[in-house]
């Protein structure tokens, strides 16, 4: 059990997952949510509280907060609850990705972090899969990442039915699509060259619907990537070694080809909790409460940003 408690703002289907690991943990937790109705169907599913009425007439009403909070809302409302809270005392805060709708909000609740000495990570919960600990693990023992490609396809036909916001489909390389692009980078390190190549676009996502492009990261790897949102595709990486090229095909598995082979062999994982729980989540959450190792901090999301523009043919206002 954790000692401390928990704020957790959010009723929709992430939260109900993020107080499924909570429970499981032992730790208190307080659950606000906006409309009595997403509040109402949080109780259904959980059979829990949820405070209605959002986060701001929460704060009103003056409460004893705890050390840490999650931040589980839409996306445009990422950075706007983050930073009330922050205003209002709580210093630890593990808010969903991409952390804001835009990179002025994220730059903004940078600075309302770094004024008010806050600690905010931005939660990419792939970072901690069974499958990517493994994989670690290998790259470690094989001496670093060599090279690494990457897919990060997106459903259009689904995507574009969905109800939004505005702008948060029109940024959705960032909002979505850096579940791969961050763990690519999580594994080989931060690019210092970049070359990035679009084209086409969609009613939705008007910037591009074609990336394709390559670079250099911190550690010395080569890095390649290929996403055509108007074509079938999923998600993958592979990460090549010396002796072994790592693919994650879905991201949940891992699988390795030897040196001198072509057919992939699984590799058998500790995934117990990735099966029990939302994949990931329940070791993000660990690691939240008990240090920061792995996680990714607001500078580092906040440092990824323009390359994340680059790649996804952004403007200056996204």
């Amino acid at each position: 059990m954790h000692s401390q408690s928990v704020l957790l703002v959010g009723s929709g289907p992430m939260a109900v997952d993020y107080w499924n690991v909570l429970t499981a943990m032992s730790v208190p937790i307080t659950v606000v949510g906006r409309s009595e109705a997403s509040a109402a169907r949080f109780q259904e599913k959980t059979g829990a509280e949820c405070v209605a009425g959002g986060i701001e007439n929460y704060l009103a009403t003056a409460p004893v907060l705890p050390e840490v909070a999650i931040v589980a809302v839409t996306v445009e409302q990422l950075a706007p609850v983050a930073r009330a809270l922050i205003d209002a005392g709580v210093l630890r805060l593990l808010v969903e990705k991409p952390g804001a709708l835009n990179e002025a909000a994220l730059t903004q609740l940078a600075e309302t972090a770094r004024a008010r000495g806050a600690q905010v990570y931005i939660a990419y919960n792939r970072r901690f899969y069974a499958s990517v600990i493994e994989a670690r693990r290998i790259i470690a023992e094989e001496g670093g990442v060599r090279s690494l490609t990457f897919e990060f396809n997106e459903w259009s036909h689904i995507i574009e039915r969905i109800p939004k916001a505005p702008g948060v489909k029109e940024n959705w390389l960032v909002g979505n699509s850096t579940h791969v692009i961050d763990l690519a980078f999580h594994l080989a390190g931060s690019p210092t060259e970049l070359y990035a190549l679009t084209s086409g676009g969609l009613a939705w996502h008007p910037s591009a619907s074609t990336f394709v492009g390559a670079g250099r990261t911190e550690s010395g790897a080569l890095f390649s990537y290929h996403a055509n949102w108007a074509a079938p595709g999923r998600w993958g990486v592979e990460v090549l070694l010396p002796s072994k090229r790592l693919i994650f095909r879905p991201l949940e598995g891992l699988q390795y080809i030897s040196l001198g082979k072509v057919a992939p062999v699984e590799i058998e994982l500790d995934d117990a909790l990735d099966k029990q729980f939302k994949p990931g989540l329940y070791r993000q959450v660990e690691v939240m409460l008990d240090g920061d190792v792995g996680l990714c901090t607001l500078d580092e999301q906040l440092a990824n940003w323009p390359i994340y523009k680059r790649i996804a043919n952004y403007g200056s206002d996204q």
